[in-house]
């Protein structure tokens, strides 16, 4: 049986390359959009990628940290079938 689209590696390549290809042009989307800055940075260059970049990394690192806390080990379901 031959693997699903999505799984086989030249599709995975092709896929890669219009990603990358789409937030290049995004960003260099905007040397052509008048920017206001309302807090100095907005105005830098690529500002929206590594902004998004960075608070994606954020979140990560917050969902990590929260995994810590709310995580059960490993046992927890066959525990409470066996106290039945």
């Amino acid at each position: 049986m031959e693997p699903h689209w999505l799984v086989r590696p030249g599709t995975i390549r092709v896929l890669w390359g219009i990603f990358i290809a789409a937030l290049a042009l995004a960003v260099l989307a905007g040397f052509l959009v008048g920017h206001r800055d309302h807090a100095g940075l907005e105005a830098t260059f690529g500002f929206a990628a590594w902004y998004g970049f960075g608070a994606c990394a954020v979140l990560i690192a917050g969902a990590k940290l929260l995994g810590v806390f709310l995580k059960r080990s490993d046992t927890y379901y066959d525990r409470d079938a066996r106290d039945d």
